[in-house]
């Protein structure tokens, strides 16, 4: 018997500001797996992951999402959080005037306190983040600044593993993580994220260029192509993209899809 799925998304419909952008998105995800969902600019990959997410732009507008057998779609954000869901942003945003360590000390243990352990002490708490963030090779100047007020593009990405490295969610969800990110930082960020893999999470990585699965190697890879999962597979799906492009791909969906009348 096969284990539960950690997410299950069925029929996933959603849009913004009335324009329709996920058109009917299955997907199903296991603890020990790494997804990459790829595709062409606006196909609908961001939005996937803000909707998992809860991002309140977004409405909802037919299929369902179950995370560890819950109904996620009635979670609020802060719940799906706490339940252990976590997205680094595609483009993090700054908050001036909260300490990133205290920003970062209080997710944590928001989260501990929802599982019924204990809130880190203060010293605890910065030897934990002193080992974390030797992971993604950040300076320690950076605990002392406003969450991410002046950071790098770099910077700011290497933050959102850091989050990701302090809080260890059950589902990751990077969006993009890649982007903006130059060979250096790229490798950095990548083996902050294969640190992480274990049997019993799992990371969707959404991403538009197979440079980044040269670091970070899934086991699945879905094509998003206007706002529906087209094509599915390995690793070598990827490379696949990377020496034919997207062109090829949406031609054939086209050509499958019923002539209008």
């Amino acid at each position: 018997m096969s284990p539960s799925p950690l997410l299950q998304v069925a029929g996933l419909r959603a849009s913004i500001a009335g324009k329709e952008i996920l058109k009917g998105v299955d997907l199903t995800v296991h603890t020990g797996e790494v997804h990459a969902i790829m595709g062409p600019n606006g196909s609908g990959k961001s939005t996937l992951a803000n909707v998992i997410a809860g991002h309140p732009a977004y409405a909802v507008t037919g299929g369902s999402v179950r995370y560890r057998g819950k109904d996620l779609l009635a979670m609020t954000p802060d719940l799906r959080a706490r339940e252990g869901l976590f997205l680094a942003f595609q483009y993090p945003v700054e908050v001036p005037g909260v300490r990133n360590s205290q920003f970062l000390r209080s997710a944590l243990n928001a989260g501990r306190l929802h599982r019924g352990l204990p809130e880190l002490e203060l010293k605890e708490f910065n030897k934990l983040l002193k080992e974390k963030m030797a992971l993604v090779e950040m300076n320690p100047s950076f605990t002392t600044r406003s969450v991410n007020e002046g950071f790098s593009g770099g910077e700011k990405k290497r933050n959102e593993i850091l989050q990701m490295a302090l809080l260890e969610p059950t589902l990751a969800l990077l969006d993009e993580t890649d982007s903006g990110l130059d060979i250096d930082a790229l490798r950095t960020v990548s083996a902050g994220v294969n640190a992480l893999r274990r049997a019993d999470n799992a990371i969707v990585i959404v991403t538009h260029y197979q440079r980044l699965l040269d670091y970070i190697v899934p086991d699945f890879v879905h094509v998003l192509v206007d706002g529906r999962l087209v094509r599915s597979g390995g690793r070598e799906l990827a490379l696949e993209l990377e020496r034919e492009g997207y062109e090829r791909i949406r031609q054939a969906v086209e050509s499958a899809q019923p002539a209008k009348s």
